[in-house]
């Protein structure tokens, strides 16, 4: 049973391209030191006396500046590559994080986020251009999914430094933020030598224009709808733990576990749940199919008894229906690219993310302040479904194949 278990695992990781490792390796380590943004807002209003206004104008400027680099990161990542700015993104931003913990007025830590945040979302579509350059169909979903674990671990770990870190000083947060920056960029020139890099040429001595992302109607369809899932998701890191503690009364140690459970399960089932479902059918089947199990854990919340229990059945399930939709999304947008455009299509997959991750709380509160949590879950049950219907739809009148014609790689 237990010699089982162990194949279990080691089918859903075998296969995969020694660069999907070290591209998961260097965004665990990137993650690792992601301490000063989720600590940002506490940071600015407790140590640089902030006003509560001026630091959510400091995160909206992180916002923006997320949107503007990964609108940047997609262009250049088609024209120059993906290596030059993954390293680019992050040896720059790791210097920017320490200067940036040196700033101490309002101007200057707005304009220092603004810049950070360009720099730091240009590695995103760049970094997602490269897992695809690594991997091939079979094996293109786990890939996504080998790189999201390593997010997620570093995430976690992260968190947890970063909160015992701030307990001592809260400077430690930008050296340790910007070390870890400049350190992946070390890591990434060791492992993967840019001599080494496979790059596109055309097959023919014809220029072969690749399509637009911006220009691929049913992809935008699919963005449109994935910004609504995600400011629906991102209710899940945003408002759930404020309603755990105000309306549930769980103690902050409890709603830790709750958020570190979503983690957990991630590392043991998603690669192989991946593995088990990966190129059986069309990625839009699993995309709508996970955010059905997202809604009904928002539906949930208003109809569960208010326990442990009940909270951790709720989040067992919009963890499956992350892990059923997400990587499933990597997979669509792969497939409607070239090597030619597919930094612009990362970029925009990026930006609709970092979008829902700015509407997320404006709407999240508004509406519960004009009809409290009940509402809002209901609302978000509502607009779930209505994006899995609109996924099913895509599917019906759409095809996942390439709008542009595909081009062959050699080593040159």
């Amino acid at each position: 049973m237990l010699t089982s278990f162990f194949q279990l695992y080691k089918k859903a990781y075998s296969g995969l391209s020694k660069g999907s490792w070290y591209l998961s390796l260097v965004m665990f380590i990137n993650r690792s030191g992601t301490m000063v943004v989720p600590f940002m807002s506490i940071y600015t209003i407790q140590q640089l006396h902030f006003t509560i206004v001026q630091s959510g104008w400091v995160m909206a400027f992180f916002g923006i500046g997320a949107i503007t680099g990964a609108f940047i990161g997609g262009k250049l990542t088609d024209r120059i590559g993906f290596y030059d700015i993954q390293v680019g993104a992050l040896l720059t931003g790791g210097i920017l994080f320490l200067i940036l913990g040196y700033q101490h007025t309002f101007l200057s830590v707005s304009i220092g986020t603004f810049i950070l945040s360009i720099c730091n979302e240009s590695f995103r579509p760049a970094n997602s251009t490269a897992i695809a350059h690594y991997s091939n169909d079979e094996n293109k979903t786990r890939s996504y999914s080998l790189n999201r674990l390593a997010t997620n671990l570093g995430w976690a770990f992260g968190g947890g430094l970063g909160g015992f870190l701030a307990s001592f000083n809260y400077h430690l947060l930008f050296w340790v933020d910007g070390c870890t920056n400049i350190f992946a960029a070390l890591l990434l020139l060791k492992l993967m030598p840019r001599s080494k890099i496979i790059k596109a040429v055309k097959s023919t001595g014809d220029i072969i224009k690749s399509a637009s992302a911006y220009k691929d109607g049913a992809y935008l369809i699919f963005i449109v709808l994935s910004t609504l899932f995600g400011t629906c998701f991102f209710q899940f890191f945003i408002m759930q733990p404020v309603f755990y503690k105000v309306q549930w009364h769980f103690n902050e140690r409890f709603i830790g576990f709750l958020l570190a459970l979503n983690g957990i399960l991630i590392v043991l089932i998603e690669m192989i749940l991946i593995h088990n479902l990966e190129g059986r059918r069309n990625p839009l089947t699993y995309i709508s199919a996970g955010i059905i199990v997202a809604a009904s854990s928002f539906a949930l919340l208003n109809v569960l008894p208010h326990s442990a229990w009940a909270a951790i059945v709720i989040v067992s399930l919009i963890t499956l229906g992350e892990i059923l939709s997400m990587p499933f999304m990597n997979s669509y947008w792969i497939s409607r690219t070239t090597n030619y455009n597919r930094g612009e299509y990362a970029a925009l997959y990026s930006m609709s993310w970092s979008a829902a991750q700015i509407i997320a709380p404006a709407v999240g509160s508004q509406i519960i302040a004009h009809g409290g949590f009940n509402l809002l879950w209901w609302v978000l049950t509502g607009v779930c479904i209505f994006s899995s219907a609109g996924y099913l739809i895509l599917k019906a009148v759409t095809r996942t194949s390439k709008p542009a014609a595909i081009i062959s790689e050699k080593i040159i």
